[in-house]
Order: C-alpha cells, then sequence, then structure tokens
C-alpha cells in the first residue's frame, strides 16, 4: 500500500514480525481499550481485523486515546515493535506485535452507544434494527455478510462459466392474480393504474427463451407482501433464477445441482452428500408427511389403513369408513408411558384430537390400541417398521391431507426429542411429479397447486381426458435438510394447453389474454420448450452460516412487522406528492 497515503500504510491485520520497527500507519474504529495506569492499549479495527496500538502517559498520544470513546475513528502513525512473550494473543493474526503510537488523528468521534459493539450480547430485533450499522460492526454479523458475498460470487462465477448470460428483468411491472399479494406502485403519469414489484422474474425470463437466448441467470430481488417467518424476510428477498431453453427436467438438474453442491462444499466444514436423492411428491408425502422432507436421519412415516380398517379399534376403524386413513410413526426409544403421553399432549397443542400409540416393552405391546388388535397384529407392525422393544409406535388418523400432515409434524418432534438429527450434515433432494391442480376444499373449486405456467405431464391429452386430480405436472422443487431452497418446472409453451390448464382453474380465456398479455402473444409466435428454477440465496446462506434466522443473513432487514427501523419505513407522503399520484387516503382505516 502508498505508504503516503493520507490514513493507512497497512490494514489492521496486516501488521506482523516482517515489520517490527518500521513506521505504519492504520486507521479503524477504537474496538476496546485497557488502561494500565502507566500504559494505555487500544485495539484498533477495521474491516480486516484487529491490532493493538499502545502508548505510555509520558506521550502526548496518552490522554488523547484515554478520552476517546469506543467506536471512534482514528488514523494513528507509529513503530511496530515486538510484544513480550507473556502478552502475545494468538488469536488474531497481529497477535505478536503491536504499535506504538507517535501520531494520532481523530477522524470521528462517537456518541454514547445504544449496544456494545464489542460484545456479542444479544441486544434484541429493535435495537440491533435500528441500529443495524453498529450491529454490523459486529463480528458475526459482520462475518455473515462477507459470506454471503462470497457466496453470490461463486455462485455467480460457476452459472457463467457454464455458458449461462447475466440479464436483468424490470422491476416495475404488471400485478398477477396468482401467487402472494403483490406490492403496488402507483403512475403519476397514468393516474388511477398502478405497476407491481415483481414477485419473481417468472414472466420475463420465459420472454428471454422466447426472444431465442439460450440459458439465462441474474441473482434477482423478489418481493412479496407475505408476513415475516424465520426463513422468510418480509417483503424482499433474492433468488438465483435461471431459465434454460430444449431442455427436460434433467437437464436442469444437471445444471444446476453441481452449483448448490461446490457452493456448499466450499463454503462448510460439514459433510454434504452429493447424490442429490428423487422423490415422487407422493412418496414424499406418505413417508415424510411434508414435500420438504428432512433425510439426515431415517423416521420413515408407513400408511397403515389396511390394518385398522375393520379393526376391533373403532375409533380409527369408524374414521377410516368415513373416508380418513391412518398413518404410523416409529419412535426409536420412545417405548415409556411418560414419553406417549408427551406426545399425545403434543398433538393436541397441534389441533388433533390426540396420537394413538403402542409401546413395546418386554417382548409385549401396551396401550389401548396392542389392547384392541391383540397380539398378533401388534407384533406384525412391530417387524413392519423393524422396531425393538423399547421403542414404540405413533399413528395419525384423519383426512388424508391432516393425517400426513400431523405425522410429518410428529417425525420431526421425535426426531428433535431423541437428538437423532445429523446436525453435521447437508443432505438434498428433488420432490418430482407434483400434482397439476388441487381440490380447494372450502369452495371444492379446482385450483392450481403449484406454478399456473408448468407443462402437464401428458400435454392437451392429459389435459382433456384425465381427472385434473390425477395429472401431473413437470414440477419438482430442492430440498435441503427439511428447507425448500428452490421450486422450478418445465413450463408450458404451448398456448392450446396453456388455455386449457386455465380452464380447469376455473379461468376463462379473456383472463389469460388480459392478465398474461405479454406471455400469452409470444408464444403465438414460436416458443422453444424451455424450464428453470430459482434457488434461494437468502435460505442457501442462511444454512451455510448456520444461522436460524435469514435476519442474520440480511444487510439491512425489516422487522417481523415489515418495517425499516433505521429509515423509517413504511412512512407517510405529503398531499402534494399523494396530489401528483391522484391518490386520497381515508383516513381512521383499520387494518
Amino acid at each position: 500500500m502508498n505508504k503516503t497515503h493520507t490514513y493507512r500504510t497497512h490494514n489492521c491485520n496486516e501488521i506482523n514480525k516482517s515489520l517490527v520497527g518500521k513506521q505504519v500507519k492504520l486507521s479503524g474504529w477504537v474496538h476496546r481499550k485497557r488502561d494500565h495506569g502507566q500504559l494505555i492499549f487500544v485495539d484498533l479495527r477495521d474491516h480486516f481485523g484487529i491490532s493493538q496500538i499502545v502508548s505510555d502517559s509520558q506521550s502526548n498520544i496518552f490522554e488523547t486515546l484515554n478520552k476517546i470513546s469506543l467506536e471512534s475513528v482514528i488514523s494513528v502513525y507509529g513503530q511496530v515493535v515486538e510484544r513480550s512473550q507473556e502478552t502475545i494473543n494468538a488469536n488474531i493474526p497481529t497477535g505478536e506485535v503491536e504499535l506504538e503510537v507517535n501520531n494520532i488523528s481523530v477522524l470521528s468521534k462517537s456518541a454514547n452507544l445504544p449496544l456494545q459493539v464489542n460484545s456479542e450480547e444479544d441486544y434484541g430485533e429493535e435495537i440491533r434494527l435500528k441500529y443495524r450499522y453498529l450491529d454490523l460492526r459486529r463480528t458475526r454479523p459482520h462475518n455473515n455478510i462477507i459470506l454471503r458475498s462470497k457466496i453470490i460470487q461463486e455462485i455467480r462465477s460457476s452459472m457463467l462459466e457454464q455458458g449461462f448470460m447475466e440479464f436483468q428483468t424490470p422491476i416495475l411491472t404488471a400485478s398477477s392474480p396468482e401467487g402472494a399479494r403483490d406490492f403496488l406502485v402507483p403512475s403519476r403519469i397514468n393516474k388511477g393504474k398502478f405497476y407491481a414489484l415483481p414477485q419473481a422474474p417468472q414472466q420475463f425470463k420465459q420472454l428471454i427463451m422466447v426472444s431465442g437466448f439460450d440459458k439465462y441467470f441474474q441473482i434477482a430481488p423478489c418481493f412479496r407482501d407475505e408476513d415475516s417467518r424465520a426463513d422468510r424476510s418480509p417483503g424482499e428477498f433474492y433468488q438465483l433464477d435461471v431459465e434454460m431453453s430444449f431442455v427436460e427436467q434433467e437437464d436442469v438438474f444437471d445444471a444446476v445441482q453441481p452449483v448448490i453442491y461446490n457452493v456448499f462444499k466450499k463454503f462448510t466444514k460439514k459433510e454434504v452428500v452429493k447424490d442429490f436423492v428423487k422423490i415422487t411428491f407422493k412418496d414424499a408425502m406418505l413417508k415424510y408427511g411434508t414435500d420438504k422432507p428432512d433425510l439426515r436421519y431415517d423416521l420413515l412415516i408407513q400408511d397403515l389403513t389396511d390394518v385398522f380398517k375393520g379393526s376391533n379399534f373403532k375409533i380409527f376403524a369408524n374414521n377410516i369408513e368415513k373416508g380418513s386413513i391412518v398413518r404410523g410413526i416409529p419412535g426409536i426409544d420412545c417405548g415409556s408411558r411418560a414419553f406417549a403421553d408427551k406426545m399425545n399432549g403434543w398433538a393436541q397443542s397441534q389441533g388433533a384430537p390426540g396420537m394413538g400409540y403402542i409401546i413395546f416393552s418386554d417382548n409385549e405391546a401396551k396401550g389401548p390400541i396392542a389392547n384392541a388388535l391383540g397380539f398378533e397384529k401388534a407384533n406384525v407392525l412391530k417387524k413392519r417398521f423393524n422396531l425393538n422393544d423399547g421403542d414404540a409406535l405413533f399413528f395419525s388418523c384423519s383426512t388424508e391431507k391432516e393425517a400426513a400432515d400431523l405425522a410429518g409434524k410428529a417425525r420431526i418432534k421425535i426426531a428433535n426429542e431423541k437428538n437423532i438429527i445429523n446436525e453435521n450434515q447437508f443432505k438434498f433432494c428433488w420432490i418430482v411429479d407434483y400434482p397439476m391442480f388441487e381440490k380447494n376444499y372450502i369452495s371444492g373449486g379446482i385450483e392450481f397447486s403449484h406454478n399456473p405456467f408448468s407443462m402437464p405431464q401428458g400435454g392437451l391429452k392429459s389435459l382433456n381426458e384425465k381427472n385434473p386430480l390425477d395429472i401431473l405436472a413437470y414440477q419438482y422443487d430442492l430440498v435441503c435438510n427439511g428447507i425448500e431452497l428452490s421450486s422450478g418446472a418445465i413450463r408450458n409453451h404451448v398456448p392450446e394447453i396453456m388455455y386449457k390448464a386455465f380452464e380447469i382453474a376455473g379461468y376463462s380465456q379473456d383472463v389469460v389474454d388480459n392478465k398474461f398479455p405479454g406471455m400469452i402473444n409470444a408464444f403465438r409466435f414460436g416458443a422453444p420448450p424451455h424450464g428453470g428454477i430459482a434457488p434461494g440465496i437468502d435460505r442457501i446462506v442462511m444454512l451455510l452460516a448456520d444461522e436460524p434466522n435469514l435476519r442474520e443473513i440480511v444487510l439491512f432487514p425489516m422487522t417481523g412487522k415489515a418495517e425499516d427501523l433505521m429509515m423509517g419505513a413504511p412512512s407517510n407522503v405529503s398531499e402534494n406528492q399523494l396530489k401528483e399520484l391522484g391518490i386520497n387516503i381515508k383516513k381512521n382505516i383499520k387494518s
């Protein structure tokens, strides 16, 4: 670095024994101070690391360092000296030396701090987000954002190496009827009309393929007016948006899978399983009770409706006659009445009447269900699930959707209670063969189950001849450790097929023409078969940073109430601004 530079000749992580006796200049924040009476030590921190600087009471620098507040910004000049053997700090790269200061400039003074930067103490969401620029100076948040940058750079490089081209799609676009709520932007020029911020670049990336480009990607911002969750930021998020022409489902997998595997392999010390297994949606819902299965443990759910149909356990038998099903969840090392009662109480907390069980102990099967079935049938179940004495079997009986949901949650509950999840592993799977349609159990109507722009398996023939609930789509999700990383599909690129699919879901041809004019019109002029996917950047970083909440890996996140406490957003706007837009605000509107 230029030795005549105004602020620094070296970064704070660079001074070491090779510089002993040399004059250097450092700049940074006052991280920590230690006053030893005749000597004062200051840890000086910049983006790169920490150096210890020192001054004795005979120096005119001493008083300045003594009075300077933490997090003030200073520039210091002095000589690098070796530390004594007993004061070496092996935890930092600069721990063998320190800087004897003979000149100091105070560049910016800090007021009293609302949170301590040199502490990992949790100050709560409101303080941390209001003073996020201070929070980001702390080691863990700072390193998380650096990790995010490196991950995105690695992903971008991997995509470019595969021949993908990076394009940027519009931020101001039209509102769509499907998906989550849109964020709307009023138009000043076209008063009374609104743009929408894109929930995803879905239509645009398909139009890129229609435009004759072969492979596209972008690190795309997406906007959805949704409630906050631990794995979902309110308002906005980023995804690796990908689309490819002339591809089948496996081509998309082959393009994306190595990118995901390599980025995980590079940025974690945990085991990353290279085999991305494929599981049909039907099997996922049966064996795991969810289409986001965690494969790091082996508890597999089974359907036991045949066992209980017409059985002596009348509660289940009668419910089966009314259309219910029964799912069994193995409980390894759960064979105690105390644990069974705990699971029953937990199931009730989930809105279920309870959770039936069989306890296997001392070569016996215990509990009301075992008594009703008899030892022989109970023992068949024991062998079917490969259980041993000391284990238990739990049961969920309800409609297929509710029974699967409770069984899936019970599987996770047991795994967590018994600590059988391999926390040092990343395990991926593709969920494939999603249903194209599903029934709305409130209205009774047919609606899209996943992505309305997906190609149905079997094309127009399936739409015309099959029961809509039996039609599968070329849709797929990528799941890691029980977290959905990505959704994707081979697209419906044929207008006739699209009109028919939307007709089944209750939309007329006029709706398709009016809501998706750009895409449906483009398809009339020769559209290639195409497909894509969109892994979530935020969730990838969250997993690799081993953070439980997306807030920890986003630069400037909002609160759970979608508020930016630092910038004061959302905020009121002036009457003049509203007048320009042709908008009147009704007062006292209840949310």
